[in-house]
């Protein structure tokens, strides 16, 4: 007879429990005769000696692993299959959304195959607090969670930052998409931001076979083709194979842009009974012809234009970004005993880009710029590990979840010193946003650009750290308190790379930090399926980086604290789900100054918010997902105290993202989407003179599910992104503005064999 994994390691277990069990009992059993022979009632023995009564320890009640194991499947997904009823919590293993004392949404792999989402940027943008900070045909994304920049070097993979791509994730390997918002370095460990982190899952092998092959078309010109397998193997499917593998290549709606992406993942894992072990390896090329730029701006004290037509584009023809990311990561649990977990991961990554690529600067409201070339070729390497134990136990009525763990990472960066000029490169040049001029190829083409082989360290950052928490449970758990924190070390160096400047290879930063971030948080379950939460959280995080665009460009700053207070409340209503939060972030600011054009942190930002979101489905055929966050981003301290109470550059006030699908009951298995994108006006600069324009995005699509002969399913897709092609500015945040894409059609269809 074959059992399925699950089933197998239940029933060894139940034996193993069983055994447990009656040992302690008769354990229990002496030991409580033997205690009413030596004490008397008031603890006193018959020798006169006081003596404690015996504290009982006790397993959890299923006697089942920790908080759960972050090796093998994620938690189940939420009613309407759109997001997920638990996410991993770093360090603290996979917690029930509903129940926890943060804010975080876990998005399915359904949801990504259903939008046809290409990178993390797209299925984000369901979340109304986290926004894209970066053009769509460029060659990274990046992000501004809570109102603050959380750049796609920050994003983690399975829980381990700096070794996922730091430019751009595609996600025909990722399971799970997870935005944890707030400071995280305490669940995180080393990386995190202030406003957020974004976590991806990777695929696993289900219990049964897959073979799916998903084929894409996408306008102007790009076909993608993407083959997902997974199996198990072993007497009861104890291991598993999950191999992802895509290619996506032709012309974009963006003018002169083409974009070839290859993509190939392996995801390799094991159930056994008391061990859960997993090794991923994956590889991305990225190649794009004329990708347009991220750090595009517009000159001090000019009216802000309108965006320009989405498919226009500044870069000439000859303009590229090549890439590579190589990946590879390993973890490991092993239950010690019922309750406990001892957990180790490692990874290590190696990305690099070889580009030639322009930027404008808008000098007034015509459109009209001055725009130049760059070149920076680069490589950055990450490494990472944890090594923790988790532990569940009981003393007396209180509930423990235990959790210690130490991590360190690393982030090196290797560039060119390529002063401007110098590589004979054309000056700046007169062009127009609407109307745009282009250098010819021969500008470039005899000369011998430089290329990522061979290039002197940067710049480096090495994280240490060491967490502890202990989630406490008070009247069956109905009431859980939080306390941890992480001592941190953080050590970053800076070294010249321009002959221009001095000595190539010079240290000329250094900086290395030791601080305890506390951590507090508590979870009220008022009654079954609503939940009062609130958490206050410190963060030490590595210090900004001066903008390409200033004077002291690249210059790198000290690491900074940063402190969150939040308080919000959930309720499950079984079907569907809402929730709330009110939070406060203060952060230390950066800026340019006008006047020097040098930029530096000596400001404060706070940001105050509001956000209200839902997900589930209400009724049968009807799912939603989204919600609306309110965000007031104050600059507390400026230079001089020029602009305090200013509202912050780039954050809107009011965002929305509200995502629905309907089953229509007339014509079986065909669903209607539609999503309703919103950010509402921003401030360019610091002055808040320069005024740039809120937006409104409509998505609309559908889908149609049938099954062959021999019932493997076909499912076909059509989606259209910005249906009335909308021109906008996507962001305006970190001084560049990004111009959002244009009317995008998509038609997939998906064949399971």
């Amino acid at each position: 007879m074959h059992m399925s994994r699950g089933t197998y390691a239940r029933s060894l277990k139940a034996s193993r429990r069983s055994i447990v069990a009656g040992v302690s009992l008769l354990a229990i059993s002496v030991v409580s005769a033997h205690g009413q022979d030596a004490t008397s009632e008031d603890g006193a023995n018959e020798n006169g000696d006081t003596r404690l009564a015996p504290i009982v320890v006790t397993t959890t009640a299923e006697g089942q692993p920790p908080a759960t194991g972050t090796v093998g499947q994620p938690p189940e997904a939420y009613a309407g299959n759109q997001v997920a009823k638990g996410a991993r919590l770093g360090a603290l293993g996979n917690r029930s959304v509903m129940e926890t004392p943060f804010s975080i949404t876990a998005y399915t792999a359904k949801l990504i195959r259903d939008q046809q989402a290409r990178t993390v940027a797209d299925i984000t943008l369901n979340d109304p607090s986290v926004r894209a900070d970066a053009p769509a045909f460029s060659e990274r994304d990046s992000f501004f969670i809570r109102g603050f920049s959380v750049v796609n070097l920050d994003v983690l993979y399975d829980g381990l930052p700096y070794i996922a791509n730091p430019r751009r994730s595609y996600l025909e390997g990722v399971e799970r998409v997870e935005v944890l918002k707030g400071p995280t370095a305490f669940v995180n460990g080393g990386i995190g931001r202030v406003g957020g982190t974004i976590n991806l899952i990777p695929k696993r092998a289900g219990d049964e076979p897959l073979t799916r092959l998903t084929t894409t078309y996408i306008s102007d010109g790009q076909f993608w083709n993407h083959l997902d397998v997974g199996r198990r193997y072993g007497p009861a499917g104890e291991w598993g194979i999950r191999a992802n593998g895509s290619y996506r290549f032709g012309d974009t709606a963006m003018d002169s842009n083409e974009i070839k992406v290859g993509v190939a993942s392996l995801g390799l894992d094991y159930e056994g009974e008391d061990v859960r072990a997993s090794l991923d390896l994956s590889h991305t090329n990225q190649k794009i012809d004329a990708p347009t730029s991220l750090f595009n701006a517009a000159a001090s004290g000019i009216t802000i234009p309108d965006a320009p037509d989405g498919r226009i584009n500044t870069a000439s023809p000859f303009e590229y970004h090549d890439s590579t990311h190589s990946m590879a990561a390993a973890r490991v649990e092993y239950d010690l005993l019922d309750n406990t977990t001892l957990y180790a991961a490692v990874g290590a990554s190696r990305y690099r880009e070889d580009f030639l690529t322009s930027s404008y600067t808008i000098n007034n409201v015509n459109g009209n710029a001055t725009s130049e070339l760059a070149i920076q070729p680069q490589q950055i390497d990450g490494y990472s590990g944890e090594i923790g134990i988790r532990s569940e136990f009981e003393t007396g009525p209180v509930n423990h979840k235990v959790n210690l763990s130490v991590q360190k990472s690393l982030n090196e960066n290797y560039r060119g010193g390529f002063a401007p000029g110098a590589l004979g490169l054309p000056g700046s040049y007169s062009t127009n946003i609407y109307n745009p001029s282009y250098l010819p190829g021969s500008a470039v083409t005899s000369l011998n650009l430089p290329t990522s082989d061979n290039l002197p360290l940067f710049a480096d950052l090495l994280s240490t750290s060491i967490a502890f928490s202990d989630t406490l449970g008070f009247f069956d758990e109905r009431l859980e308190v939080t306390l941890g924190g992480r001592y941190q070390e953080m050590r970053q160096r800076g070294f010249n790379t321009r002959p221009d400047r001095g000595t190539v290879g010079v240290q000329n930063y250094y900086y290395d930090e030791a601080r305890f971030s506390p951590a507090v948080a508590a979870n009220l379950r008022l009654m079954d399926g609503l939940s009062l939460y609130a958490n206050y959280v410190e963060a030490l995080t590595e210090g900004a980086i001066a903008p390409a665009t200033a004077a002291n460009a690249n210059e790198v700053f000290r690491p900074f604290v940063n402190e969150q207070k939040e308080i919000g409340v959930k309720y499950d209503l079984g079907s569907v789900a809402l929730t709330a939060a009110l939070f406060e972030i203060r952060q230390a600011s950066g800026y340019t100054d006008p006047g020097t054009n040098t930029y530096g942190v000596d400001g404060l930002q706070v940001n105050r918010g509001i956000e209200l979101s839902a997900f589930g489905e209400p009724i049968d055929g009807l799912r939603l997902l989204g919600g609306v966050t309110f965000l007031d981003a104050e600059l507390a301290r400026t230079r001089n105290g020029t602009f305090d109470g200013n509202d912050a550059p780039g954050v809107p006030k009011t965002v929305v993202s509200l995502y629905g699908e309907y089953d229509l009951p007339s014509i079986e298995n065909l669903t209607l989407t539609g999503r309703l994108v919103y950010s509402g006006n921003t401030f360019y600069d610091q002055a808040n003179t320069q005024k740039v324009d809120g937006w409104t995005r409509v998505d609309l699509g559908a889908r149609y599910k049938f099954e062959r002969e021999n019932g493997k399913p076909i499912e076909i897709r059509a989606n259209v992104e910005n249906v009335f092609n909308e021109n906008y500015w996507a962001s305006s945040a970190r001084g560049f503005l990004a111009a959002g894409a244009p009317r995008t059609f998509m038609l997939s269809a998906s064949f399971d064999f």
